[in-house]
């Protein structure tokens, strides 16, 4: 177990990394974080692919941006190369469920999907 643990915990440091305002104003330290195959499903319901995903990162993170609270990170591991993480976030009074697959490649793990569903207080 304590390589499922440890895999787990990697990724969560890097989900973390990637909602750091500084870490997504860099696109070296966004794009060292993906996947060559990333994809995304936004809280817009925008499909992102991976350069338009650093590219809107860079100019839409203002300097001393709050970073998302987020909330309930868990991860389990699927497979030897992939885990996945849910958790939950509020940015600006905006509420989204969250769902991230990392997969292990030679490079470290990597962010390969993520969704992002608005939900209100509400629907909880």
């Amino acid at each position: 177990m304590p390589e499922h643990e440890s895999a787990v915990e990697s990724v969560i440091e890097n989900e973390w990394a990637l909602l750091d305002p500084e870490v997504r104003r860099s696109p070296e330290r966004v794009g060292a974080l993906l996947h060559p195959d990333f994809h995304e499903f936004g809280a817009s319901g925008r499909h992102w692919d991976r350069a338009a995903i650093i590219a809107s990162l860079a100019v839409t993170t203002d300097p001393g941006s709050r970073p998302f609270i987020a909330s309930g990170m868990k991860g389990v591991r699927l497979a030897p190369d992939l885990v996945h993480l849910t958790y939950d976030t509020e940015s600006d009074g905006s509420l989204a469920h969250r769902s991230s697959l990392w997969r292990l490649t030679e490079s470290g793990w990597l962010l390969y999907f993520h969704q992002a569903t608005p939900f209100s207080e509400r629907a909880t």
